[in-house]
């Protein structure tokens, strides 16, 4: 046997009402359970069942955690839980997934043990006693091939974000050389501005030559191109912008494959994507990110505050004592958050739209950055809706919100005249009765 046994104690209980006092507090729902405390290189497993309480530890090699799932097996276990530990918790979610298990990946701060009472085996056991009990309630885990696509996702966001990194970084340079390419040029990496760059690279330094490969409208900035590029051009800046250069050109590549990839794996959700992607502020890898994290599937979230809860877009809750306190967003999905706050940027900046009405309207008495989780939270709700009841989108007038309001600015004063004495009566009235 490859796999090593750390740790094992086994308790028999004398009778049912002696055993395990400490947890009769509540009825049990579950006899058969399993409780994991994981580690990088070890977990420690707590088999809790009417007739025992069993812990052993075992190493997080794949030989190892098999051994752990033929053991669970071997006692029954139907439901297993453990904590959200960074990314350790997934090869044992993995393998008992595949075995027909239960298991169950919990917010660590749920099921925090009273200080001063922390072991790996407390932690277990205390794991196994709460879910023996039916307090933990598992976080929404996808399907494996939702959960590889997320990867895919992730991954070509992390390169994105890199290469605007590396943009940033050419500007920099160019900057400590005395070169202002990016005070006349909108897009440094552009088809003129990449042109000259490279040209500096192969060794040229005359402002003159340099301006006159601007292309489309730069070629009006000439003048102002040839007081930016004159600068302290020497080999330290030409090999610094070949190798970020070289780099930018190599990210690109990835994140081209990646697109190819993505877009096999999202043939079967096209409907969905094409639909919500007629939201102001959606755009194809927006779009892509959104589906690939929540799925299509809106029957897991009870209601549209679930998921926008879920997601870390809606206000939190912070209340005591009969006070409000902050109600700052909770923490939620990164990609999902992300992708939402970028959409709802773009929406913000359309023109004439409802969510560009709702932006202006919030953040002249809320500010921008609330504003814009406001316009995030309400393209989530519309996609909520447009997949739970298969609908196409149709956009609110950009006047929903005034229109609205007035109406009951109206209503208000009817009744107010109608208190003081007056008796109102609308003009379609009159016309009517004429």
């Amino acid at each position: 046997m490859r796999g090593r046994m750390v740790w094992k104690s086994v308790v028999a209980p004398a009778s049912k009402t002696e055993s395990r006092k400490e947890y009769t507090a509540m009825d049990v729902i579950y006899s058969h359970v399993c409780g994991l405390d994981v580690h990088k290189k070890t977990v420690v497993a707590c088999v809790l069942t009417p007739e025992v309480k069993e812990i052993r530890t075992y190493a997080t090699m794949t030989d190892d955690l098999l051994q752990m799932v033929d053991w669970l097996k071997e006692q029954s276990v139907t439901h297993v839980a453990m904590e959200s530990t960074g990314s350790y918790w997934k090869p044992i979610y993995n393998l008992l997934e595949a075995s027909g298990l239960s298991p169950l990946v919990v917010n660590a701060k749920h099921i925090k043990n009273v200080p001063g009472r922390k072991t790996d085996v407390r932690d277990a056991e205390w794991i196994a006693s709460l879910l023996q009990r039916g307090l933990l309630k598992g976080s929404y885990i996808p399907p494996r091939d939702q959960r590889e696509l997320r990867e895919l996702l992730k991954y070509r966001r992390s390169l994105i974000q890199e290469r605007a990194r590396e943009i940033n970084r050419i500007q920099k340079v160019l900057e400590g050389a005395n070169i202002k390419l990016s005070s006349v040029a909108t897009d440094i990496l552009g088809k003129s501005s990449r042109a000259m760059l490279e040209a500096i690279i192969a060794g040229e330094e005359d402002p003159e030559v340099l301006s006159s490969l601007a292309l489309g409208r730069l070629k009006n900035k000439r003048e102002e191109l040839k007081r930016a590029l004159r600068g302290l051009i020497g080999p330290h800046l030409r090999f610094m912008l070949e190798q970020q250069l070289r780099h930018i050109d190599a990210l690109t590549q990835l994140i081209v494959a990646l697109d190819e990839e993505i877009e096999r794996q999202m043939r079967p959700f096209e409907r969905p994507l094409e639909r919500i992607r007629n939201i102001e502020g959606l755009g194809k890898r927006t779009t892509q990110e959104i589906i690939g994290v929540i799925g299509t599937d809106m029957n897991r979230f009870p209601t549209a505050a679930h998921l926008a809860s879920w997601a870390g877009v809606a206000p939190g809750n912070n209340e005591s004592a009969g006070k409000r306190r902050s109600g700052r967003t909770t923490k939620g999905n990164p990609l999902l958050r992300s992708a939402l706050i970028e959409a709802a940027h773009a929406a913000a900046r359309t023109k004439n739209t409802f969510l560009s009405r709702l932006y202006h309207r919030l953040a002249a008495r809320r500010g921008s950055k609330r504003a814009i989780v406001a316009v995030a939270h309400r393209i989530l709700v519309i996609i909520y809706h447009l997949l739970k009841e298969d609908q196409e989108y149709r956009p609110l007038s950009p006047t929903y919100y005034e229109e609205r309001r007035r109406e009951q600015i109206k209503k208000q004063a009817i009744r107010k005249l109608n208190e003081i004495g007056y008796k109102v009566v609308e003009l379609a009235e009159i016309e009517q009765g004429a």
